[in-house]
């Protein structure tokens, strides 16, 4: 059997630990509860027995992780921007999951042996805020070790390395974004190689980088990312609605100073038409930050929309960056990246699930016969301090939280 587990403390995107830092550094007391959200409709909801087994002995391994010396010293080189007081606690960290994490099976009578996966979170903040990503990556790896084997390695290498040609041939830079998504650890390890491998025969776009902090390590690698929507949503709850974006940008401020690299805004936690119309009162902060991230909704019109708020604030639209992070395949990074140049705007793209979960399948006689789908599922920040968070995004099938908090912060917006 595929190891489905991480096997280093690192094995998570990077802005999970900038997160952690800022928590340590704010909000050090805060508590909070998680949920897992499994999105798809139809047979994908449910996993077998096999499975949640698998899963739960996954998770107890997360126990034995721990930061290495040469995991820190590598950190305190590439990512100057932690403080000791922070890399002190990393390297005392443990995940602790029979502490922090509920599991249930939830039987269906429909199909015998086959249920629904039910997973919370709940402690401080500071300790549980690194579950998500590699709780995700095992239960993928899970479920397609038990339920669904009828998928294929042969040809992964390849495809990486073509899509990644196909990519930088057109002047696209590019991360990896893929490890909450990933198949199996085995499957981001041959994206990695074949981006690597496509850099090397294009000469023109850039491989950046990847946001796994652990392969960035193994491959010499910049590893890459600034905030998620948790830490808006936990800002927004505990302090308020009105304003929330701008403080966020003042903690992540005040935390990682002016670290270029980090200043990139995810703007769509409450929309991005309320995260425009709140930094406008504060030009001098947009002119700070590096760029945007685009995450949810037309990624066009949010294009047109950018470049039109840093006109209207004195900015020069070619000196900002926006990140396209939304459901990416490599026809739409191309199209995206015409009407970028078209517009006057630089661009990059941070592709997951098309990089590390984009596979075939294979029919009896070993010919691909068809789409792997992957899994679409989430864990999302439920409370803090037990008062409900709730995300809203560009596109309202991404809405997340208790119905009647959703109705108050879009009235509390005028949406």
């Amino acid at each position: 059997m595929t190891s489905v587990w991480p096997n280093s403390v690192l094995d998570t995107d990077l802005y999970k630990l900038t997160m952690q830092c800022a928590v340590q550094a704010h909000y050090p007391e805060a508590q909070v509860s998680y949920i897992f959200i499994n999105r798809a409709k139809d047979h994908q909801r449910l996993i077998s027995l096999k499975c949640f087994e698998l899963i739960k002995l996954s998770v107890s391994k997360l126990e034995k992780l721990a930061l290495t010396s040469e995991e820190r010293t590598w950190l305190e080189d590439k990512c100057p921007y932690f403080p000791k007081s922070y890399l002190d606690y990393l390297t005392a960290y443990r995940f602790k999951p029979v502490e922090h994490l509920v599991f249930r099976f939830v039987p269906q009578s429909e199909i015998e042996g086959m249920g629904e996966l039910e997973i919370t979170i709940s402690g401080l903040w500071l300790d549980t805020i690194l579950y998500e990503v590699p709780l995700l990556a095992i239960i993928s790896a899970a479920y397609f070790e038990t339920v669904d084997r009828d998928w294929t390695y042969d040809g992964q290498l390849e495809a990486a390395t073509h899509k990644a040609i196909r990519l930088l041939d057109a002047g696209c830079k590019i991360v990896e974004f893929g490890t909450r998504r990933r198949r199996s650890i085995k499957a981001q390890r041959l994206v990695i190689e074949g981006l690597m491998t496509g850099a090397k025969k294009s000469r023109n776009g850039t491989f950046a980088g990847t946001s796994n902090v652990y392969f960035a390590m193994h491959y010499g690698l910049q590893p890459v990312g600034t905030i998620a929507h948790e830490f808006v949503m936990a800002e927004a709850a505990m302090g308020g609605y009105h304003g929330s974006n701008i403080r966020t940008l003042e903690i992540w401020e005040r935390t990682f100073g002016q670290q270029a690299s980090l200043l990139v805004a995810l703007t769509d936690t409450f929309s991005t038409r309320t995260f425009f119309a709140e930094l406008a009162s504060d030009p001098e902060r947009a002119r700070r930050w590096t760029g945007l991230r685009q995450d949810s909704g037309d990624p066009k019109q949010f294009v047109i929309a950018a470049k039109k708020f840093w006109q209207k604030v004195g900015i020069e639209p070619k000196s900002k960056l926006i990140v396209f992070s939304d459901g990416l395949n490599v026809d739409r990074c191309l199209e995206l990246r015409r009407f970028c140049e078209e517009e006057g705007v630089n661009e990059s793209y941070g592709i997951g699930t098309h990089f590390t979960n984009d596979f075939k399948r294979i029919s009896q006689n070993g010919e691909v016969a068809g789409v792997s789908k992957a899994l679409n599922i989430v864990i999302k920040l439920s409370t803090v301090n037990q008062i409900p968070c709730i995300k809203l995004s560009d596109d309202l099938s991404k809405t997340i939280g208790l119905p009647e908090t959703v109705e108050m912060v879009k009235r509390c917006f005028d949406q």
